[in-house]
């Protein structure tokens, strides 16, 4: 299910996206605007992952070797 909601956004923004759009970066507005609210729910995430693996013993090695993965890996190759 989804559902349409109206956004007000500034005339800069818009041109940005339409830039997007055009170029082929992105089918459409709606597009767009869907993947970027789905990599910022993505970043929080991985935020919140990060401050769970900090906040755990510096002595495992297995999340060690997590964090320095993790910390190497693009947002982008996530898309």
């Amino acid at each position: 299910m989804s559902t349409q909601i109206a956004v007000r956004l500034p005339d800069e923004v818009v041109e940005f996206v339409d830039s997007q759009v055009s170029s082929g970066a992105a089918r459409s507005r709606a597009d767009f605007i869907w993947h970027a609210i789905r990599r910022e729910q993505r970043r929080l995430l991985a935020e919140r992952d990060a401050a769970i693996y900090a906040a755990m013993s510096t002595e495992d090695d297995e999340f060690a070797g997590l964090a320095g993965y993790a910390a190497q890996v693009s947002l982008d190759e996530l898309d």
